[in-house]
């Protein structure tokens, strides 16, 4: 049964593997992004107290 050999295919599916690692890391590390993020602010918030009309 030549199907089950599994020397052609197991050397399909490395080179097939080894050439999407190669090429779709690059891609995909080129990749800018439209939002990029911006630094926060080391500036602290004044808490207020919240007036709690049930109380």
């Amino acid at each position: 049964m030549p199907q089950l050999n599994p020397a052609p295919w197991f050397a399909i599916l490395l080179f097939s593997w080894l050439t999407f690692l190669t090429i779709i890391p690059t891609k995909v590390l080129n990749h800018i992004s439209p939002n990029e993020p911006t630094p926060l602010t080391t500036e602290k918030h004044k808490a207020q107290p919240w007036d709690w009309p049930w109380q």
